[in-house]
Formats: structure tokens, sequence, C-alpha cells
């Protein structure tokens, strides 16, 4: 009974969430009136956007309600005449330079530029430093007196005996 009850659950889950999911043709609508100049500008403008829900996809490529929405601000914004800057600019002021795929380099984006870089020197780095210190002799070993040292000889060539035995 209990998996039935899981299964009709899960099956309105997936019902209900492919209802609110945009069609292919509410995805792609645009005016009609549209020249091929201006929807390839549109397509172009979209694909430089992250939608803030997917985050690893552009506008063109979510289905998302909120991508959707921004979908449906920039072709109204198109409409109304703006450049492709000033549509940027309002969403940078709307959502931040997360918005962009690839955001300006100023100081509060210099971690999304540098850090990968910075983060690969310091691993080349510790690299380095366990390279070093594997080739160093251990110091244990370094400071044995005479006696120790005749004393482990001795061990290991009685040891060496047996063997032979």
């Amino acid at each position: 009974m209990r998996v039935v009850l899981l299964f009709a659950f899960l099956s309105m889950g997936i019902i209900s969430a492919q209802a609110s999911a945009p069609t292919e043709a509410e995805h792609w609508q645009t005016p009609a009136s549209w020249s091929a100049q201006t929807l390839a500008r549109y397509q172009h403008l979209l694909g430089t956007l992250r939608c803030l829900v997917c985050q690893d996809e552009s506008l063109a490529a979510s289905s998302a309600p909120l991508a959707a929405d921004l979908r449906r601000q920039i072709q109204h914004k198109i409409g109304q005449g703006q450049t492709d800057q000033q549509i940027r600019q309002y969403l940078v002021d709307r959502y931040g330079d997360f918005v962009l795929y690839k955001p300006p380099f100023k100081p509060l984006t210099w971690a999304l530029w540098v850090g990968p870089f910075v983060l690969l020197l310091l691993g080349l780095l510790v690299v380095w430093i366990q390279a070093r210190r594997s080739r160093r002799p251990h110091p244990e070993s370094a400071g044995l007196d005479a006696r120790s040292l005749a004393l482990s000889e001795q061990l290991l060539s009685d040891d060496q005996g047996e063997d032979r035995r």
C-alpha cells in the first residue's frame, strides 16, 4: 500500500512539473514583425546571459519560468529600441554580474578571474614542497650515534643470517 501511495505522489509531482514547464513554442516565441537581424541579435543576447535558476545554462537553453520571464523582458526592451549594452546593464543592475557569462574584470570579480590560477599555483606549491620533503633524509636516522648505528647494523646482519638458513 505504501509503495502505491509513494508512486502516486511521485507521479503527481512529475505531472505538475511538466505542466508548469514552458512548451517549445513558448520558449522561442518572438514577435512576427522582427527582422532576421533582430532575431539573431535577440538569440545572441540570450546566449551571453546566464539563467539565474539553472546557473549552468544560458537564457536561450533554460526552460525555467524565471528564464522565460527574462526572455520576455528582453523582447520588450528590444521592442523599445534599447541597445544590447542597455539591456545587459539593466539585468546587471537588477541581478548582479552573475547574470553575465563573462563578468567584467573589476575588484568585485577578481576572485572569479584570478581564483582558479591562484588555486593551481597553490596546488603546485604543495606538490613541490611534498616532493622536497620526501627526498630529504628523515631526522631520526640522521642523528644516530656510533653505538646505535653499530647496533642497527648488527641486527640487520643477524636477520639476514637467519634468512639464509
